[in-house]
C-alpha cells in the first residue's frame, strides 16, 4: 500500500498514474478489440451493431462506475486518517451496495434491452446483433461492478498496480475468447459479449484473492459486514452522485446516438471507430483525474491542505500539456487508425471519422482540465457540483443530438463532445476557485495554530 501524503506532490501522482493508465488502456481494450475482431471478421454491419449499444452501455456500466469509484473516496479518507477499522466498515459497506446495484442494475437492463435500443430507432438491418451483443454484456453486471470496486478500493490504499496486472491477464482472454467464441464457435456479436464478461469475472476473482491473501485491512470480519444503515446512507450519499453523474452524461450520448443512427449505417460505424480512438487517447487525461481524487482525498484524511493545494495545480499543468500533445497526434495520425477496423476499403467512413477527430482532440486539452477538477472535487467530498456540471454535459450533447445534427449532419454530431466539456467546465470552474480558497483558508488557520502552539482540529471537508 501506498501513502499519497508524504513526498513529492507531482512526483508521486504521476507515478501512481501510470498504472491507472496501462490498466486504463487494457480497460478499454475491452471494447477496442470488440470493435476491431468485429469489425474485421463480420464486417462493417456487426461494427455498427456494436457501435449502436455503446451509449445504452455507458448509461448502465458507467453508473456501475462512477458509484463505486465515489463508495471508495469514503475509503480513501479512512486510510489517510489511518483509522484501520474504518476502511474496513467503508468496504463491508460498499460491498452490501454493489451486491444491490448490481442485481437491480441487471434485472432492469437486461429486460428493456430490444425496447431502448427499438426507441434510439437502431437501424432495423443491426438491431437483432445490437441486442444479442449488449444483452450478454448487461447479464455481466455484476462482474464488471465487482471488478471495479475491488479495485477502487486498493487503489483508495494507494496501491494501483496489482489491479493493472489483473487487467492485462484479463483482456488477453478477452482477446483469445473473442477469436475463439467469433471464428471459433460462430457465436457472432454475442460471442464478444460473452467474451467480455468472462475476462470481468476471471479478473473479479484474481482481485478477491489477492485482497485476502496480501491486504489484511481489508479482510473483512463479521462486524464489518453488519447492515448498518447510517453507513450505506453516508456512502450511497458520496457514491450514487457520482453514479447518476456518469449517468447524465450519458443520457445525453443516447439522444446524440438516436439521431446518429438517422444517419446510417456509415456514420455509425465511422462515429463508433473514431470514438474509440478517442476513448483511448483521451486515457490519460481520465487517469491523471483518478489520481487526482485518491490523492485529495488521502490528504484530505491526513489534513494536507497544502499539499492537496500544490498536487492539484501541477497535476492540471501536465494533463493539459499532455492531452494537447496527444489531440494533434490523433489529428494527423487518424485516417490510418480508423483504417485497423475496417481496413482501407472504406474512404467514406474513414472520411466521417476524420470529421470527428477535427473537432474532438483539437479540444482534448478542455477535457484535461474536466477530468482533473471533477475529480478533485469528488475526492474531497463535493459530489453536488460535478452532478450538476453532468447535467450541463446532457444538455449539451441533446443540442448537438436534437439541433446540430440536423443542420449539419455528422459534423453536428461531432461537435457534441467539445460542447459538453465547455458546458461542465464552466460548471465546474466556479467551484473549483471556491474550493481552493477555502483549503488556503485552512492551510493558514493550520499554520497559525502550529505556530502558536496550539493543537490543529480544523474539519476535514473544505
Amino acid at each position: 500500500m501506498r501513502t499519497l501524503t508524504k513526498g513529492n506532490p507531482l512526483k508521486l501522482v504521476f507515478f501512481f498514474t501510470i498504472p491507472l493508465l496501462i490498466g486504463n488502456v487494457f480497460q478499454q481494450l475491452y471494447s477496442f478489440m470488440d470493435a476491431l475482431i468485429v469489425g474485421r471478421t463480420i464486417g462493417k454491419a456487426a461494427l455498427a451493431a456494436v457501435g449502436a449499444t455503446g451509449s445504452v452501455n455507458f448509461l448502465i456500466i458507467g453508473f456501475a462506475q462512477g458509484t463505486t469509484a465515489g463508495l471508495s473516496v469514503l475509503t480513501a479518507q479512512a486510510y489517510g486518517a489511518r483509522d484501520a477499522k474504518g476502511v474496513r466498515k467503508s468496504f463491508g459497506t460498499s460491498v452490501w451496495i454493489t451486491l444491490g446495484i448490481s442485481l437491480i442494475l441487471t434485472v432492469l437492463a437486461a429486460g428493456l434491452t430490444r425496447p431502448i435500443l427499438t426507441l434510439m430507432q437502431t437501424p432495423p438491418e443491426i438491431l437483432n446483433d445490437s441486442v444479442a451483443f449488449i444483452r450478454v454484456i448487461f447479464y455481466g453486471i455484476i462482474a464488471a461492478m465487482a471488478f471495479n470496486l475491488l479495485s477502487n478500493m486498493m487503489r483508495a490504499l494507494g496501491d494501483s498496480r496489482t489491479p493493472l496486472f489483473f487487467l492485462i491477464i484479463a483482456t488477453i482472454i478477452n482477446i483469445a475468447l473473442e477469436f475463439l467464441f467469433i471464428l471459433g464457435f460462430h457465436w457472432g456479436v454475442a460471442g464478444a459479449g460473452w467474451a467480455t464478461v468472462t475476462a470481468q469475472v476471471v479478473s473479479a476473482i484474481l482481485c478477491w484473492i489477492y485482497i485476502k491473501k496480501k491486504i489484511p485491512m481489508l479482510n473483512l470480519r463479521r462486524e464489518d459486514l453488519a447492515i448498518d444503515w447510517h453507513e450505506i446512507k453516508h456512502h450511497l450519499v458520496v457514491g450514487l452522485p457520482m453514479g447518476f453523474s456518469m449517468s447524465i452524461i450519458a443520457i445525453g450520448s443516447v439522444i446524440l446516438q438516436v439521431m446518429l443512427n438517422t444517419l446510417g449505417t456509415n456514420a455509425v460505424a465511422a462515429y463508433t471507430a473514431a470514438g474509440r480512438i478517442d476513448q483511448l487517447a483521451t486515457l490519460p487525461a481520465s487517469s491523471f483525474g483518478v489520481a487526482m481524487a485518491t490523492y485529495a482525498a488521502q490528504n484530505l484524511g491526513a489534513r494536507e491542505y497544502g499539499r492537496i493545494r500544490q498536487g492539484v495545480h501541477q497535476t492540471l499543468a501536465l494533463n493539459v500539456g499532455i492531452s494537447a500533445a496527444l489531440g494533434a497526434l490523433i489529428i494527423v495520425f487518424g485516417k490510418p487508425l480508423v483504417n485497423l477496423f475496417l481496413g482501407p476499403n472504406q474512404p467514406a467512413v474513414t472520411a466521417l471519422a476524420q470529421t470527428y477527430f477535427h473537432y474532438n482532440a483539437s479540444m482534448y486539452w478542455l477535457l484535461a482540465i474536466l477530468f482533473t477538477m471533477r475529480n478533485l472535487l469528488q475526492g474531497l467530498g463535493h459530489t453536488l457540483v460535478p452532478t450538476v456540471a453532468g447535467f450541463f454535459e446532457l444538455a449539451m450533447r441533446a443540442f448537438a443530438g436534437i439541433v446540430l445534427v440536423g443542420q449539419f449532419g455528422f459534423a453536428g454530431a461531432s461537435m457534441a463532445n467539445p460542447l459538453a466539456w465547455i458546458g461542465s467546465v464552466c460548471v465546474l470552474i466556479t467551484m473549483y476557485f471556491r474550493t481552493m480558497r477555502t483549503i488556503r483558508q485552512k492551510e493558514d488557520a493550520q499554520r497559525g495554530a502550529l505556530e502558536a502552539g496550539l493543537d490543529d482540529h480544523p474539519e476535514a471537508r473544505p
